[in-house]
């Protein structure tokens, strides 16, 4: 089962992720925590380079391109796996954040994210 939870900063989604981790494994369940981007050493690089302070402008296209392959890498080093073990995997963000900030925020369009 995959399980993510979306919101802006300060909402209360790390709170919430780790209530239900808890309440989870106390049922007996394995899970797992992932945060989008990040988790792998390269989706961590990734992380960093959206969070450092720069006068550089960053295209919303050249964001999306990061942040898929971020999602791929993760998907392929860590989702499927613990999925294909049966843990139940709880994610701090996923896709519907590049929805709710490239395309709503900064007007990309919604069907180039869905191709991507």
């Amino acid at each position: 089962m995959f399980i993510t939870f979306e919101g802006i900063e300060g909402s209360g989604k790390s709170t919430q992720i780790k209530l239900l981790q808890s309440s989870l494994k106390q049922e007996g369940h394995s899970v797992e925590i992932l945060r989008e981007p990040g988790t792998t050493q390269l989706g961590e690089k990734i992380r960093d380079v959206f969070l450092e302070k720069t006068n550089e402008k960053v295209d919303p296209m050249t964001e999306a391109f990061l942040l898929y392959a971020s999602r791929k890498h993760l998907d392929q080093n860590f989702l499927q796996e613990h999925l294909k073990n049966k843990s139940i995997v709880i994610a701090d963000r996923y896709s519907d954040a590049t929805v709710a900030y490239q395309c709503f925020g900064k007007g990309l369009s919604e069907d180039f994210v869905q191709y991507i």
